[in-house]
């Protein structure tokens, strides 16, 4: 007898209290491995697979895609230890997590199913360790709905239960033309439904369930199952018939309208429809980003400093390491990556928070200390399609151009794939913010809070500018800093930014700190 096990949404770690489906991996029906990865959710802070500590045939699903889950809700049924899918192996027959045997098939099945509890999962989920679940079943008490109702597919049958659909569908058919139904027998005994939806949407429609034959395992009736056989007896009818449900209590659903507009507010034949209002959830990783950004504004009391600085000399110095690079490719000072001007500004802010270390802080006003921090944790704004993120460049002081460059391009790919892990998103402790892609010279950007300042960098362009002396055509960019007032006065964030923009000018004034 197949057990049923339920899957939970762990705690992904980081104070997470929830997940939003992104895409489900596995279908009703499937068989599943241990630690295969069934469903793809989004935190706050990043894309994540979440596997399956249980190995055996998927019976229920539970939330669509889209849908907020909090951590400890159900996600999947799992049934193990049960019987096997025409064309796949049993269910109950479990990859061990640590040298990927099978289970010797040759065992006794109460031996093999007690070594398959026995192994567990090879990953450490929070709430599931790496031991196997307890080997309990879930009782129904006669008269009693089961405390929650799985969510199937509307859309298709699961393969491995094609026959027992068109017997369902057959029934459903018959019982619409009004012949007898030759299909099926009844059922004695309790019908082989757990989910209370099933019943509902089956009783509202008219459809006796005992007289089909589920797809589930073991003939358990799926919703797929009454909505499949439903369109099945409309179309032989000819009726368009919808079938009537109530939205599942787990996945919330947009409320329907009271009532319908009276007529005398109904539009004219052929006018054009009235524009809608669009509303769009802040969720997920733009959810984080407006609270981040709110509470920013909220606690500190920031301000914001800017200076035009000639770049010439900086893409010249950027365009020299390249060639350099391209006519000596063997020569140890060659290196291997193309330099960025992104690291150049980054080496360029750590050199500066060396000799101004008030801006490498926080506040933290339940002691009313500053605190400064002696590691440079450098975090670039990043522009993805789910939003702005901050990834963090870890130990920034530490490293030079061509190691900078190498990890702000993983960080990005990372970033723009939506692979970023929590631990790449937290710990900044300054933010370098280069605007200038999108076409802007300045901007006054929103600390990021809890730290303390943030550089943004505009965009390099040719204007007219004084050098020595005579009216040129120079690299002109705008540099500006939001610091928060209460770690420094304006002195030392003036300092700051002359000094970057000094060494925007003559990059040869690095050379003193290298």
């Amino acid at each position: 007898m197949a057990q049923v096990l339920e899957f939970k949404l762990p705690d992904l770690g980081e104070g997470l209290t929830g997940a939003e489906i992104v895409r489900w991996l596995v279908e009703v029906g499937e068989v599943v491995a241990v630690d295969q990865p069934v469903v793809e959710v989004e935190t706050a802070k990043a894309m994540v697979d979440v596997p399956c500590p249980y190995g055996g045939v998927v019976t229920a699903r539970f939330g669509e895609e889209g849908a907020e889950v909090p951590v400890g809700a159900p996600l999947i049924t799992v049934a193990v230890d049960g019987p096997a899918d025409e064309d796949g192996p049993p269910a109950g027959e479990r990859r061990s997590a640590t040298d990927g045997s099978r289970a010797d098939g040759a065992r006794a099945d109460g031996s093999r199913a007690e070594d398959a509890r026995a192994e567990g999962s090879g990953n450490v989920l929070v709430g599931y360790g790496t031991s196997a679940a307890p080997a309990r079943r879930r009782r129904v008490r006669p008269g009693r709905p089961a405390p929650s109702a799985p969510v199937t597919s509307p859309t298709s049958v699961p393969s491995t239960a094609n026959g027992r659909a068109a017997t369902a569908t057959a029934a459903a058919v018959g019982r619409a033309s009004g012949a007898p139904d030759r299909t099926a027998e009844a059922v004695d005994g309790p019908v082989p439904v757990i989910s209370p939806l099933v019943r509902r949407l089956a009783r509202q429609n008219g459809l006796d369930l005992r007289e089909m034959v589920g797809s589930g395992p073991e003939g358990l009736i799926l919703r797929a199952d009454v909505e499949y056989a439903l369109r099945a007896a409309a179309t032989q009818t000819g009726k368009v018939r919808t079938p009537v449900a109530e939205p599942h209590p787990r996945v919330p659903q947009a409320q329907a309208p009271a009532r319908e507009p009276s007529q005398a507010h109904a539009p004219a034949v052929g006018a054009p429809a009235a524009p809608e209002t669009v509303r769009i959830p802040l969720k997920g990783i733009r959810g984080v980003m407006a609270d981040k950004l709110s509470r920013s504004r909220t606690e500190i009391p920031d301000a914001t400093c800017w200076v035009d600085a000639d770049a010439t000399e900086l893409m010249r110095a950027r365009d020299a390491m390249r060639r350099f690079a391209e006519e000596r490719p063997r020569s140890p000072a060659a290196g291997g990556t193309k330099i960025s001007v992104l690291a150049l500004l980054a080496r360029i802010c750590t050199a500066a928070l060396a000799r101004f270390p008030e801006l490498n802080s926080s506040v933290d006003m339940a002691a009313r200390e500053v605190v400064r921090h002696p590691a440079v944790h450098l975090g670039f704004a990043a522009q993805t399609e789910r939003g702005l993120v901050v990834p963090v460049v870890r130990d920034a002081h530490t490293r030079n151009a061509e190691s900078l460059t190498a990890e702000f391009a993983r960080l990005t790919e990372a970033a723009r794939t939506g692979t970023l892990t929590p631990a790449d998103l937290t710990g900044g402790t300054f933010t370098l913010n280069n605007y200038g892609v999108f076409g802007v010279d300045g901007s006054t950007p929103i600390i990021n809070h809890p730290e303390a300042a943030m550089l943004g960098v505009g965009r390099i362009v040719p204007k007219p500018w004084v050098h020595e002396g005579e009216l040129a055509v120079r690299q002109v960019v705008q540099l500006s800093l939001t610091f928060d007032h209460r770690v420094c006065d304006g002195g030392t964030a003036g300092g700051f930014l002359r000094y970057v923009a000094d060494c925007v000018e003559q990059p040869a004034v690095l050379l003193r700190t290298l």
